[in-house]
């Protein structure tokens, strides 16, 4: 059966470079970063030579990386911290971040009794900023942070990022960003953008799974969630992922290096997968930006058909075609997209809506056949 991967906002595939870099490590690279022999310090030079290397693509020092188990993980690690360790009271977010961000923030509301915002939205999905300075200038007296993600994991949304890290700078408020969905894909300067806290995972642009690291801007500390080893210069306790580092590390140098070439690539995919739907499919809607390559992620295309069917996934499946209807940890949920539930109106929510997501890996023939494919199952 022909297979065609369609959701790479999900996960991406690896890429040569990044399997002969894991499995050269794995041959040669074996001991304990944390061991003070010279095997064990071959292990430690390998990791911190990758954060320098990493630290180095966003303008930053190597200090202000600790490495994680991915995106949730620094996710937590960095909104743990601003309540426990910066003393924030109050967090201002959306109804619309990933739960790795909304569950996280949920529990810190329960145990640190903290106060939680959410600004408001337009109807397609974007921060309306006169609510959120509204909003940040009623906290003068309280420390605040905003939480929003950098690009949309559902609807490929582009966080107006410049306008909220200034309004953030503006009232002296933190701001934190899940750019999970950006980084690999966006050229990012942390030293002309003075973002405070950021969330990155290594499979998203083509790096291995159960990897990523959370930037801390310098001078803010950390404090750990895990405990027990005091690796990661005391911030995150765990014998680090060696193999895996160095694989992000070849996967983000190479989509940096790339990044021109790639981007115009795949926009060109995703415009033309707009233009055959649409042919297709005179109904069909775009939901949040996600129609508009200017206003959203070049690699997102949030789908709504005209119908209610609610086994489009499955039978696009059967066919060989891989697409989600939302992030792929809500998957296997029988509750739908929380997301799109926010933004679309009854009859969208009706509606049956898919994410289709790309990488340079995808091809003008992977559309040609998901929209033959589409055809024999809607009409």
């Amino acid at each position: 059966m022909k297979s065609i991967y369609l959701d790479n906002a999900a996960t991406t595939p690896l890429i040569p470079e990044v399997i002969e870099t894991i499995q050269s490590s794995m041959q040669s690279n074996f001991g304990n970063p944390s061991s003070t022999h010279h095997i064990g310090r071959l292990a430690k030079s390998a990791v911190e030579t990758a954060r320098k290397s990493i630290a180095k693509h966003f303008n930053i020092g190597a200090g202000e990386i600790i490495f994680t188990a991915g995106g949730t993980e620094a996710d937590n690690l960095i909104l743990f911290n601003a309540v426990s360790n910066l003393k924030v009271a109050t967090i201002i977010t959306s109804k619309i971040e990933h739960h790795a961000v909304l569950h996280t923030i949920d529990y810190l509301k329960k145990i640190f009794n903290i106060e939680v915002v959410f600004v408001d939205l337009d109807a397609k999905g974007n921060v309306v900023l006169s609510h959120l300075e509204s909003l940040l200038s009623g906290y003068p007296n309280k420390t605040c942070l905003v939480s929003l993600m950098y690009v949309n994991n559902e609807i490929g949304n582009l966080l107006a990022i410049d306008e909220i890290v200034n309004l953030c700078q503006k009232h002296h408020a933190y701001f934190h960003s899940d750019a999970v969905q950006a980084i690999g894909h966006y050229q990012i300067d942390l030293k002309e953008m003075p973002i405070d806290f950021l969330a990155a995972s290594a499979h998203k642009f083509h790096g291995p799974k159960g990897v990523g690291f959370a930037y801390f801007k310098k001078g803010h500390g950390i404090s750990p969630m895990l405990h027990g080893g005091n690796q990661e210069k005391g911030a995150r306790s765990s014998t680090e992922n060696v193999h895996s580092i160095l694989g992000m590390e070849t996967a983000l140098t190479t989509a940096l290096r790339n990044l021109e070439e790639d981007t115009i690539t795949i926009k060109e995919v995703k415009k033309y997968c707009m233009n055959s739907l649409q042919s297709a499919f005179p109904t069909i809607k775009f939901n949040g930006n996600s129609g508009d390559l200017n206003l959203s992620s070049y690699t997102i295309l949030n789908a709504q058909f005209a119908t209610n069917n609610s086994m489009l996934i499955f039978q696009l499946d059967m066919a060989g075609i891989a697409v989600s209807g939302g992030s792929a940890c809500q998957s296997g949920s029988s509750q739908g997209s929380h997301v799109l539930a926010e933004i679309l109106n009854e009859t969208g929510s009706n509606n049956t809506s898919i994410r289709f997501s790309f990488s340079k890996l995808t091809t003008m023939a992977d559309i040609d056949f998901l929209v033959t494919s589409l055809k024999k199952i809607i009409n």
